[in-house]
């Protein structure tokens, strides 16, 4: 069916002549015969409406030019939007298809740190990287990534468990990649890429069970006391293992080092250039780390470069406080999170965001936030899983396999509400001073909570 246009005219052109009518066949003009030409010439004319059938002119009408569709936007035009410079509005719901792309895209890149990573106890690269830097991705099938590995990372667990004779307990978490030229036009901007794996030997676990709060202290100049994070994470990325046989230094000495060379020095008149973290399970709550340290030290030039991190299936990493200090230095955090993954819920399964807010509210006692866990950035919520295959809910393959087969929708979550309001409901019957702790008592009261335990 031809599209139609309406289009309002004075009255008086009913009276001019019909000049052009044959140019015009489809141009119809409806006047009210009521009353006199004479008349309807001394009153104001109400407009009437023209019908044009665009299909049947001729003429002027057919010599204009037709609409072309606007063509989309590049990524290379768009990037620090995708990249969370807006904080992701209007790309999550629905999510924009290049910010899709580049989320499957940095999910890949982590998932070749499990594909490389040599859990062989007889293989001489046990609990390290099965390839070199400069045929890792090839190995993997990513080729074609666009990317270069610079240098591989290695952490330390604060945990001393014992795993191969003449093994060091440090062994390779991930890597860091800069774009080619070629990837770099693409993507408009160069990419300084560090990818962490997640959980996967025993003393990992354990570092991600030391679930109690602790300050960052990351900042010799200000050590910032009210921004804490996870102990198990934080030691995990600034342990030491001076014996380890690839290690040099903590993962932390071992990025920062890698990450001033890169920035400040070596891509220093670029002006066009990001920092992008990315990890899954325990390395996005790494990425997280790395990406607070780096905003609050300064090494993304003061904060020019944009730092942003995508968490895979990533667990909370620190206290409000630190949440609001990530989104002060301007760290972008995209979460994409399973519903359905436990991960996602830990550690601050009760006491979490919303605990704090609605116990702050209810007790009177806001800085009850500074001991409870809060998720940091935007998420994007996947709603997936398997009864036959339970532990799909965390694989980063299934996360991948999800994201990539489109059926995107919005993720109601109305069960975590309800636990919520009950949790709410029970804090509002409760006398708090009957059973807290005096010691924890009277430190909120004073501004901090000290976390004492029980006889």
């Amino acid at each position: 069916m031809a599209t139609k246009f309406s289009i309002t005219a004075p009255a008086t052109a009913s009276l001019h002549s019909n000049r052009g009518s044959d140019r015009l066949p489809a141009l119809s003009l409806a006047v009210n015969n009521s009353a006199s030409a004479a008349a309807v010439s001394r009153r104001k004319l109400a407009p009437i409406k023209l019908s044009i059938n665009p299909s049947k002119t001729t003429g002027f009408f057919n010599s204009l030019p037709s609409p072309s569709p606007r063509p989309p936007l590049s990524l290379a035009a768009m990037w620090r939007d995708i990249q969370g410079a807006g904080d992701w509005e209007h790309l999550i719901h629905p999510v924009h298809p290049l910010l899709l792309r580049e989320i499957v895209r940095y999910a890949e890149l982590v998932n070749a740190c499990y594909k490389a990573f040599d859990l062989d106890p007889s293989s001489k690269r046990y609990l390290n990287c099965k390839h070199g830097k400069s045929t890792l991705l090839r190995e993997v099938g990513m080729a074609e990534a666009g990317y270069e590995i610079t240098k591989y990372i290695y952490a330390t667990p604060g945990i001393m468990i014992p795993t191969q004779q003449g093994t060091g307990s440090s062994r390779w978490i991930g890597y860091v990649a800069v774009s080619t030229n070629e990837a770099t036009a693409r993507l408009g901007r160069r990419d300084i890429l560090v990818t962490f794996r997640g959980t996967v030997t025993n003393a990992e676990w354990i570092a991600n069970l030391m679930s109690s709060l602790t300050p960052a202290r990351l900042d010799p100049h200000d050590p910032r006391p009210d921004v804490k994070v996870e102990s198990g994470f934080l030691s995990l990325y600034t342990s030491d293992d001076s014996a380890a046989r690839f290690g040099s230094g903590s993962c932390r000495e071992q990025l920062l080092a890698e990450i001033s060379r890169l920035v400040i020095n070596k891509y220093k008149d670029e002006e066009e250039i990001g920092i992008t973290l990315a990890g899954h399970s325990m390395g996005s709550s790494l990425a997280l780390l790395l990406g607070y340290d780096i905003a609050e030290l300064g090494l993304n030039r003061g904060g020019e470069v944009p730092v942003t991190v995508y968490s895979y299936g990533g667990p909370r990493v620190g206290n409000a406080g630190f949440k609001a200090r990530c989104e002060e230095l301007g760290v972008k955090v995209l979460r994409v999170a399973n519903v359905n993954d436990p991960v996602t819920k830990m550690p601050g399964v009760v006491f979490n965001e919303k605990f704090g807010a609605i116990a702050g509210k209810l007790l009177e006692l806001p800085s009850i936030g500074c001991t409870c866990y809060a998720h940091v950035g935007v998420e994007l919520a996947l709603d997936f899983f398997k009864i036959r295959n339970p532990a799909c809910v965390h694989d980063l393959d299934a996360y991948i396999g999800w994201l990539k087969c489109g059926s995107m929708k919005k993720v109601k979550k109305e069960g975590v509400d309800f636990f919520m309001s009950k949790i709410k409901e029970f804090l509002t019957a409760q006398r708090f001073d009957s059973w807290m702790p005096w010691e924890c008592r009277e430190s909120c009261r004073g501004g901090e909570m000290v976390q004492s335990p029980r006889p």
